[in-house]
């Protein structure tokens, strides 16, 4: 058996061996010129760092709201028998906004206004018959008293004669004890009649007690008939009504809404990212659309509702001439005072509280794009949290679609 050995030609391996640099140059290629790309500086829009101290302010919105509303309900039971006003119109604390109609308090109105004039009648004749009885415990005094004179004038006459030796002993004595019996009657007719006095005068402070809770009575039954015609109470505007006519409505039940217009408060909604940063009393500026009204945080609520918490604030300035209940505004709420800020203009693409690469030019003919940490956005300008010192300069145009490059070169 014949055995043939094959020895490897080395011009196949040397041609591998450039196969595989000539890859590796090409891929190289590729990599580079994807991590440059040459941009006319012309075509770019820059943006400088700056620094230095800047007012944090937090952008919002809210509504603008009655300061005074007052909730309308029905006095007593009742049906909507007219409606005279509705949403949206001007009222005064006398607007009548609707009647309700309910006889059988009218009907208890009648019956309780009676009882009280029965109860006054009864009164005056108790004085009366009162008055009557006192006259005749004063003339069974008077008779006691002209009694005790006559008495003590035959005690005189027995003492006279006893003197002269006419009268008997036993005359005189029956004279004296006639003068003691009338001064004893009189004294118990007079206590009797000091005690008829404070009797009558706790009787009649009964009745007038009686007297004066039919009166209320009376009054609240009347008040409940005038509320009957619900006013609005406030100056203002009525905001909701909730029934229709011909309604029947239960007491207490509500009707409508009546919210003051040139006495109003802003509601804001602030984000919850900021909102624990902002104190009670900070300056607010609301814009209207049609001018700027300035104020102060008034409530920081503490519930977070879909990212934002509701706040509340007293308008101070003048009201411009489209404030009105439920008004959209928005809002510039002071945060802090930074002393030493690093910050730039905002311009379209950079966003608050966010991480984003842009490009940043290194010397003047090279952008390389850079992570940067902005912070908070205020009256135009956005902080720079991280990546960027005073001085340095950003593209602020639209560069998107260089987003695959590393660096840009610049040419004139």
């Amino acid at each position: 058996m014949k055995i043939e050995l094959t020895t490897q030609k080395p011009w196949k391996k040397w041609s591998a061996i450039s196969l595989f640099l000539l890859l590796l140059a090409y891929a190289t290629y590729t990599i580079s010129s994807q991590s440059t790309k040459s941009v006319s500086a012309a075509s770019l829009n820059f943006q400088t760092v700056q620094q230095g101290a800047l007012d944090v302010y937090s952008s919002a919105y809210g509504e603008l709201i009655s300061a005074r509303e007052r909730l309308l309900t029905a006095p007593a039971l009742g049906k909507v028998a007219e409606i005279l006003v509705r949403p949206g119109t001007k009222v005064t604390p006398e607007t009548v906004i609707l009647h309700l109609f309910n006889p059988i308090l009218e009907q208890e109105v009648s019956e309780a206004r009676g009882e009280l004039a029965q109860q006054q009648a009864q009164r005056e004749a108790f004085k009366y018959e009162q008055q009557s009885e006192r006259l005749n415990y004063q003339g069974r005094i008077a008779d006691i008293e002209a009694e005790i004179e006559k008495a003590q004038l035959e005690l005189s006459v027995y003492e006279e004669l006893r003197g002269l030796g006419v009268s008997s002993k036993i005359e005189l004595q029956r004279a004296k004890l006639a003068v003691k019996q009338e001064s004893s009657r009189l004294a118990f007719e007079k206590e009797k009649y000091i005690q008829f006095i404070q009797m009558q005068g706790y009787q009649l402070t009964q009745r007038d007690i009686t007297i004066t809770q039919q009166g209320s009575q009376v009054a609240l039954l009347e008040k409940q008939l005038d509320d009957m015609q619900v006013k609005a109470g406030i100056t203002g505007s009525l905001q909701t009504l909730e029934v229709e006519l011909g309604q029947s409505v239960q007491l207490g039940e509500s009707i409508a809404k009546v919210g003051s217009d040139d006495e109003l408060i802003a509601r804001i909604r602030l984000p919850q990212q900021q909102a624990d940063q902002i104190d009670i009393g900070a300056k607010v500026s609301i814009d209207t659309q049609k001018g700027m009204i300035s104020g102060h945080i008034s409530r920081i609520e503490s519930v977070v509702t879909n990212g934002s918490v509701l706040a509340e604030a007293i308008l101070d300035g003048t009201l411009t001439s489209n404030a009105r209940p439920s008004l959209a505004i928005s809002a510039h709420v002071f945060v802090k005072h930074q002393t030493d800020a690093v910050y730039i203009p905002q311009v379209a693409g950079l966003r608050p509280r966010s991480k984003q690469s842009i490009f940043v030019r290194t010397n003047a003919n090279t952008l390389k794009q850079r992570e940067i940490s902005f912070g908070e956005l205020s009256h135009g300008n956005i902080i720079i949290n991280q990546g960027l010192v005073l001085g340095e300069e950003i593209v602020s145009s639209d560069t998107s679609k260089y987003n695959k490059f590393r660096q840009l070169s610049l040419t004139e």
